[in-house]
């Protein structure tokens, strides 16, 4: 007797192994829904921009070795797990300038965010308010400190500064800001002279975008993005908009090479909410803002953006945490790609971490959609990342579970 006997396959059989289905039409977004990386959602943003405008999302200062080393150091973080714990539940939240945040994760600033999709910042901002994060709004921004609360009134906002030559325009910002119900104030200090992008510079990017024969033909192919750019209000700066400036001529003024430590002293003076100084890269300098009393600082290369062959925001961690922890705040920005990631700097002694270019990645993608999506993966991540390590809480990661090997 045949212990299999072979037969003819029936439906009721054939069906359950079938992994598709009858294509149905929805206005579904399949190719994001595919998306299972912040990398997966970079590869499709590049499909629907056009070239300049991924580049400038994607490429940094110079020749990028900072970017590019900032990413190596996060591809040699080593997680030391704990088994046999019971991590069924896991808490994801944390307390970020005394308020509870959904995730260890702040929304950093972004100059031209429009430029991205045309729904912008408010999309953005909508997606922060929506899971309880921060959400910060840059002085390059193309929805002003008004319009962002507005749009958004429930989102925990902060506004991020670049300090003017000109000190009563810079006062005018900050009070609108303060007005418009901003609770902190970001103070970036990286950027005393604005960095060379060597991608930009070949790409002939210029803002607003304009139509010559190399751009016609990128257009050919990005349809839907121009056609967006082409039937929304143009692009501007529109914390400047009333000095009726070009975005360059903007850009020009906002730079101050004349920025120092007795500055921070000013700005305490008149803002009397929450300061955050971003752009910190030395054990030096994060000491000093720590006896000015500053309520945070962000460590930061700038995304690799300013000052290309700095420092690597994870590899000096350790050291601005032993010389400044519990004095202040610590976050941290650049290269994080990753739930992963975020742990890393957890683990290292960061409160939080900024992410910029992975959001951006999910705005070109499909505006609040993609930026949703990106926010989903890096939950997902940071779950599973916790509970693989033996932890139930972002409080419990600590130094104990994480270390950077010398080679990846």
């Amino acid at each position: 007797m045949q212990a299999n006997k072979r037969q003819l396959p029936r439906w009721k059989s054939i069906k359950p192994l079938l992994g598709w289905t009858f294509p149905r039409f929805t206005n579904e977004d399949k190719a994001l829904n595919r998306c299972v990386t912040i990398g997966d959602i970079r590869h499709l943003s590049r499909k629907r921009v056009p070239k300049a405008v991924f580049d400038y999302v994607d490429g940094g200062a110079n020749e990028e070795v900072s970017m590019r080393r900032t990413r190596s150091a996060y591809s040699r973080v080593e997680f030391r797990p704990l088994v046999l714990r019971d991590v069924n539940t896991v808490d994801l939240t944390t307390t970020i300038l005394g308020e509870k945040s959904s995730l260890p994760i702040i929304f950093a600033p972004t100059g031209y965010t429009r430029m991205m999709h045309y729904t912008g910042e408010v999309a953005v901002a909508t997606v922060a308010a929506k899971h309880n994060m921060v959400y910060s709004l840059s002085t390059m921004g193309t929805f002003s400190p008004e319009e962002l609360a507005d749009f958004v009134p429930d989102v925990r906002r902060w506004f991020q500064l670049y300090m003017w030559s000109d000190r009563a325009r810079s006062l005018e910002m900050i009070q609108r800001a303060d007005s418009a119900g901003f609770s902190a104030l970001i103070l970036t200090v990286d950027t005393a002279v604005p960095g060379q992008h060597n991608r930009d510079v070949r790409n002939g990017l210029t803002i607003p975008p304009k139509i010559g024969f190399r751009t016609f033909l990128n257009m050919s192919t990005k349809v839907k993005w121009w056609f967006n750019i082409l039937t929304t209000p143009p692009l501007e700066f529109a914390t400047l908009r009333r000095d009726g400036l070009s975005p360059s001529e903007a850009a020009a003024r906002v730079f101050d090479a004349s920025v120092t430590f007795e500055d921070i002293a000013w700005l305490k003076s008149i803002w009397k909410k929450p300061i955050i100084v971003k752009g910190v890269q030395s054990v030096e300098d994060a000491v000093k803002l720590a006896k000015l009393g500053v309520d945070a600082i962000v460590i930061s290369n700038h995304g690799g953006r300013q000052l290309d062959a700095g420092t690597v925001p994870l590899e000096i961690l350790p050291e601005i945490v032993k010389a400044v922890k519990g004095r202040m705040q610590i976050y941290i920005d650049g290269g994080i790609m990753s739930g992963a990631d975020v742990l890393a700097a957890i683990g290292f002694g960061a409160d939080a971490v900024l992410i910029g270019r992975a959001y951006l990645y999910g705005a070109m993608a499909a505006g609040a959609a993609g930026v949703e999506k990106v926010l989903s993966i890096l939950t997902k991540e940071i779950e599973s990342t916790l509970q693989l390590n033996g932890v139930t809480s972002i409080e419990g990661f600590d130094s104990n579970f994480v270390r950077l090997r010398e080679h990846g």
